[in-house]
């Protein structure tokens, strides 16, 4: 199976499965010198990890990282840096129902078609579980940027379902489970609470953004800061839109109004493109939106097909977050960590600097 490496100059290859030993990965390309232990990037596990709180899956796993290479004495040496996550808590006897049939929505019919086998254990390769490595890798990149650039990440949710989420401030964000940025929560706390009693999924829509990002990062015509940016997101499950800036509602919008202004001093009067101008970062806030479909795995009947294509009712036991998209924040963030990351590398072989 290919496909399974972001990046190049900073290469994150992601292994493991669901339900197996463990999950991991391996950096080639991290710069040496860089002081990082596991304590630079558990937080952002702990801010992911499963079991948090009632509104998301209730498998328990610490996601305790463990650094196997590429650091010594607390310094990265510039070898590859092997992640390993411990998988604890798999139920893999939840999966014996769907062994056979495919769910609605999840990958099991194009795994199935296009390798011949599959491991139905939550999903496999397949599951939301392989972002925790990919935020492992996020924490490394994030703790470079900052220190050569003071570049920092953020993202929180905007939509649940059918509610939007007005905008209140960004302190708000790590206050909550759902990373929402308002107060007041309780509307999104009734509204999944009604969802979950009815063994029903529902998407999402999430901001996610980088400050102080160099001028200059991104190559055309096809290696474009944007368009490496959209590819990552949508390399995380159940993504199904990516908006750079205004993004869709750009095609309202005039000329005369879209254009960012610019002023004395490198400043523009507004970002409407979202930091990114011909594939080129101008400087400003890389701001993305992303739209999460629902969760596949429901307890509502749903018709399908089992593995001799013979008709089939399927509903999916188990423990699953009832909105993918509450525990996507600092998955986002990592994301778009490995794409600056990757592009502030480039730019310091094309010019020597940032």
């Amino acid at each position: 199976m290919s496909g399974n490496t972001l990046g190049n100059l900073f290469a994150v290859t992601n292994f493991g499965e669901s339900h197996g030993p463990a999950i991991g990965c391996v950096i080639d390309g991290c710069p040496p010198g860089l002081a990082l232990d596991a304590q630079d990037i558990q937080p952002d596990l702990d801010r992911r990890r499963p079991g948090t709180s009632q509104f998301v899956t209730q498998r328990n796993e610490a996601d305790r990282v463990e650094i196997l290479s590429g650091v010594y004495e607390g310094q990265t040496t510039g070898a590859p840096i092997c992640l390993l996550i411990g998988n604890t808590d798999q139920r893999s006897h939840d999966y014996s129902d769907v062994a056979q049939t495919f769910r609605p929505g999840h990958a099991d019919y194009t795994y199935w078609k296009k390798y011949g086998v599959r491991d139905p254990r939550g999903g496999g390769r397949a599951s939301a579980r392989l972002s925790a490595p990919t935020v492992a890798a996020g924490a490394v990149a994030k703790k470079w940027l900052l220190q050569q650039c003071g570049t920092t990440f953020r993202a929180c949710l905007r939509q649940l379902g059918e509610i939007a989420i007005a905008f209140e401030d960004w302190a708000h964000v790590a206050g909550n489970p759902f990373f929402a940025p308002v107060a007041d929560v309780s509307a999104l706390q009734d509204y999944l609470g009604a969802l979950r009693k009815r063994g029903d999924s529902c998407g999402a829509r999430l901001h996610v953004q980088a400050r102080g990002v160099p001028v200059g990062l991104g190559d055309p015509l096809y290696d474009r800061l944007d368009a490496d940016i959209a590819k990552a997101m949508m390399g995380l499950n159940a993504v199904k839109g990516v908006e750079i800036g205004d993004g869709f509602a750009s095609a309202t919008h005039h000329g005369s109004t879209h254009g960012d202004a610019l002023l004395p001093g490198g400043r523009f009067e507004t970002n409407h493109d979202g930091g990114v101008l011909g594939g080129i970062s101008t400087g400003q806030d890389l701001c993305v939106n992303v739209a999460v479909k629902p969760t596949s795995s429901i307890l509502v009947p749903r018709q399908s097909v089992d593995v001799h294509d013979a008709p089939v009712q399927v509903l999916t036991r188990g423990r699953h977050d009832p909105c993918v998209g509450i525990r996507a924040a600092p998955i986002l963030e990592a994301l778009l960590a490995l794409v600056v990351m990757e592009h502030a590398l480039r730019q310091r072989a094309l010019r020597g600097h940032l």
